[in-house]
């Protein structure tokens, strides 16, 4: 090959090289050019159709662009129309260039403590330019019914404590009007006594409610025996029992372990005895049993009382509810001891359950975790010991106690 020739092979090759080089890099930028998976504008719209809050965009006629179905679920949309207050807000929006805010709250204006609807609904609108406004609506009802609850819950105090110390404000002066009368001086005291005691055990139990629902936390949950509750409860009950004339019936002693706050659960279930005992005629026997269910200790306290209608059957463990408040008043009730004993279950992992039946009677049952099989089980007889000698030294029999299945949880 001649030497022109060499050269030509040469200047072919290097342009080649070239157009390749040109070409290749374009060609892989093209491949690049389209990335797989969703595109921004793909991600975006998954972002407003999964949020929390309602939004809809508006254009400057008012007219609903684009909405998410959380605005339908709020209110703000309807028929593929916003809300009338929403586009008067869009339009203000509009002519100030600012940002607003509107309530959106449902129309006929109840808010509901246990309403399934949202009960407030508070909306920002802001302009986007060009015509087009977005309402972010976001649903406000929790806040609204803690708020509500907050108030009752001040009232009821309030009127609750009220009671007691107007009664001792009156006693002390009857009793200076009647300083020359020693019985009518022992008779007031014992009133005084009487009130004295009934404002304390309110005190008392609105520092252990507070506690329960608030952040403060448990103390160390240690092993608990289920007998020793039952027992103790069962002592602080006693006098009550045998004044009202109730004979409390037992069943046998269950050798049960629970991991949890042994005084919350002796007052939770001490809660319960004094409510069957309170609600019970004169004469009448109240019962209380154990029994292992699955993982769970339950211990239901059964009386043979009034009975409570369904429709209170989801308020009695409200605080300060009473379904018969004239009666209540009269035992000495504060209106917190079941709503002590739910929290006291809730604080345990656990719950409380009701069944009830007018005229028949009510049974509440404390539904609680027991301890993991096969740790220290050398802590399972003593317990077991200890409720076999109560036993021996209570008169009551555990016969008649009737198994009682549980229902909707108060």
């Amino acid at each position: 090959m001649t030497a022109l020739g060499i050269t030509a092979l040469i200047i072919a090759a290097l342009l080649l090289g070239a157009v390749g080089g040109f070409l290749l890099p374009r060609a892989a930028s093209r491949g690049r050019s389209k990335p797989k998976g969703p595109t921004v504008a793909e991600l975006l719209q998954r972002q407003v159709h999964t949020s929390a809050n309602g939004v809809v965009l508006l254009n400057r006629f008012g007219d609903v662009v684009l909405h998410n179905p959380r605005a339908d679920e709020l209110g703000v949309v309807r028929q593929h129309r916003a809300d009338p207050r929403a586009i008067e807000a869009a339009e203000r929006a509009l002519a100030s260039g600012e940002q607003l805010e509107v309530d959106l709250c449902p129309m006929d204006g109840r808010v509901t403590l246990r309403g399934r609807g949202p009960a407030a609904v508070h909306g920002v609108v802001r302009p986007l330019g060009d015509g087009f406004v977005v309402v972010d609506a976001a649903d406000q009802s929790d806040s609204v019914r803690l708020e509500a609850t907050r108030r009752d819950f001040v009232a009821n105090v309030s009127h609750e404590l009220k009671t007691p110390v107007g009664a001792l404000a009156l006693l002390a002066e009857a009793v200076i009007d009647t300083a020359d009368d020693a019985d009518e001086v022992r008779r007031f005291a014992d009133k005084i006594l009487h009130e004295s005691t009934r404002l304390g055990t309110l005190v008392s139990e609105l520092i252990a409610l507070s506690r329960l629902q608030g952040a403060e936390r448990l103390p160390e949950l240690t092993t608990v025996a289920v007998d020793e509750v039952v027992s103790e409860a069962l002592g602080r009950c006693r006098i009550t029992a045998e004044s009202a004339s109730i004979e409390i019936t037992v069943d046998e002693p269950s050798g049960q372990l629970l991991e949890g706050d042994r005084a919350l659960l002796v007052t939770a279930l001490s809660n319960l005895i004094n409510n069957a005992i309170s609600y019970s005629p004169q004469n009448s026997s109240v019962s209380i049993s154990r029994r292992l269910n699955g993982d769970y200790v339950e211990i239901s306290v059964t009386d043979r009382g009034i009975g409570i209608d369904p429709e209170h059957h989801e308020r009695v463990f409200e605080r300060f509810f009473r379904v018969d408040p004239a009666r209540s008043r009269a035992t000495g009730g504060t209106g917190l001891g079941l709503a002590i004993v739910k929290h006291v279950a809730a604080n345990h992992g656990g719950e409380v359950k009701l069944w009830s039946r007018p005229g028949t009677g009510s049974t509440f049952t404390l539904h609680v975790p027991r301890r993991s099989a096969g740790e220290d089980e050398d802590l399972v007889a003593e317990p077991e010991a200890a409720a076999d000698q109560d036993a021996a030294s209570n008169t009551e029999s555990a016969d008649g106690v009737t198994t009682v299945e549980t229902g909707g949880v108060r």
